[in-house]
């Protein structure tokens, strides 16, 4: 019997394949990973900076990579408007997973 009840994940294993085949075009991932390291790159700056302001740009410099590769490239909708928790962790599970080699880049 399936875990998976009214289109709704039990848990981030099982949802993680359907967030891998969400981002099959590789554009599509690779700008979610631009956009990932985007925000450390911004989160890092704020901390050491103090400037606090930047951490505003956060959410558009994440999800403004992630959303045009799903707009302009993968052509879905993103898993973030069904699944914004478990997608958040997807982004960044995905992004590791890229450096380990465990996906392509």
């Amino acid at each position: 019997m399936s875990t998976r009840t009214a289109d709704r994940f039990q848990s981030f294993a099982e949802f993680y394949p359907y967030y891998l085949q969400e981002h099959s075009n590789p554009t599509c991932r690779r700008l979610h990973y631009v956009g990932s390291l985007l925000v450390l790159s911004l989160l890092g700056y704020a901390i050491v900076s103090g400037q606090w302001l930047w951490l505003l740009a956060l959410p558009l410099a994440g999800y403004g990579f992630a959303w045009v590769g799903h707009f302009v490239f993968e052509k879905n909708r993103p898993a973030t408007f069904k699944y914004p928790l478990w997608s958040f962790m997807g982004d960044w599970v995905m992004l590791k997973d890229a450096f380990t080699g465990r996906i392509r880049f």
